[in-house]
């Protein structure tokens, strides 16, 4: 991890990730009677509960709606879930005024177009490792995980590590 992420990283309040292609491969699963599913990376749970653990507010917003991600946030117990809104940098401002924080306290996971105006936006934006090539030039880092497959565990732990949470998070369980 560059110095630069790591600076970044100790002013981190509010954790905000994208879903598609972020917390999942970015494929869309649907059935026959229309409803769809996903496959979100148990790894990447942790690491969010993890990081949660350590005092860092966690927000999910997606330009798409459905009930599964509503389940996955319910059970990773991440308090701010936005869905079917497209325009997130205005999300962003909505929850930057309900929890009285400034962008420099944000970082943000994304993958593509509708997440660079946040990623650019906020103290810590980063893309996942198979992002749109323009969205990874303007992100802060690159995680070297892929979306669904441990990119939101290394974005939770090198936040963790750039605020001196990670070997305490990690010896809870020697």
């Amino acid at each position: 991890m560059t110095n630069d992420l790591m600076h970044r990283g100790k002013a981190i309040k509010l954790a905000v990730f994208d879903v598609d292609g972020v917390l999942t491969d970015g494929r869309l699963y649907f059935l026959e009677d229309g409803s769809e599913f996903k496959t979100f990376n148990t790894l990447d749970g942790h690491g969010i509960k993890m990081l949660m653990a350590s005092g860092v507010t966690t927000a999910i917003i997606s330009g798409r709606k459905t009930p599964v991600v509503e389940r996955r946030a319910k059970n990773l117990g991440i308090p701010h879930l936005y869905q079917g809104r497209e325009d997130k940098l205005v999300v962003l401002d909505e929850l930057l005024g309900q929890l009285n924080l400034s962008y420099e306290q944000v970082a943000y996971l994304g993958d593509d177009l509708p997440d660079l105006p946040v990623i650019r936006r906020v103290g810590l934006g980063m893309a996942v490792a198979n992002a749109a090539a323009f969205v990874r030039e303007h992100a802060h880092g690159v995680t070297l995980a892929r979306g669904g497959e441990g990119a939101a565990r290394e974005f939770c732990e090198l936040i963790l590590q750039a605020q001196g949470n990670l070997d305490a998070a990690n010896a809870h369980y020697l």
